[in-house]
């Protein structure tokens, strides 16, 4: 598991916590030769907050469909992969996104719904920093990224 995927994991935990959320956040591990659809699945009785999250954490300003994502041995689009599986499981989809800068640099990091990002994939070969920005910001703190409203 990346640092990035158990920070979204500790994020979200955060979150039901401190809003008093009946909800929990984690990560199955990856087998071998099993499939993964997504990185985070998040599971509470409220609706709401029924998720899966893709998360990327890349070291440039625009993450791109054709880099960032894969596809799978049949040439499946992990798009497409994640689309289905959240289709068929009625969870809500979310691609959270670190952009890394460097060293002595602060990263950014943002949750953005699934039907954004797919839009993107039909009509951008990537969404840049400034998209994302207009998502859900994670905010930074000493105990790692905050997630203040979903």
């Amino acid at each position: 598991m990346s640092d990035f995927e158990r920070e979204i994991v500790h994020c979200v935990n955060r979150f039901f916590k401190s809003h008093h959320v009946q909800g929990f956040a984690y990560r199955l591990k990856q087998h071998k030769f099993s499939s993964q659809y997504v990185d985070v699945l998040v599971d509470s009785l409220n609706p709401s907050y029924y998720l899966a999250i893709e998360c990327k954490s890349i070291l440039d300003k625009k993450i791109y469909f054709s880099q960032h994502f894969h596809s799978d041995k049949n040439g499946t689009h992990q798009m497409d992969a994640i689309s289905d599986f959240l289709k068929k499981t009625g969870r809500t989809g979310f691609l959270a996104i670190e952009f890394r800068f460097g060293p002595g640099k602060a990263n950014e990091a943002y949750l953005i719904p699934w039907a954004t990002v797919l839009d993107h994939f039909l009509h951008n070969r990537g969404i840049s920093l400034d998209d994302a920005r207009s998502c859900i910001r994670l905010a930074r703190t000493r105990e790692g990224y905050l997630l203040e409203q979903l």
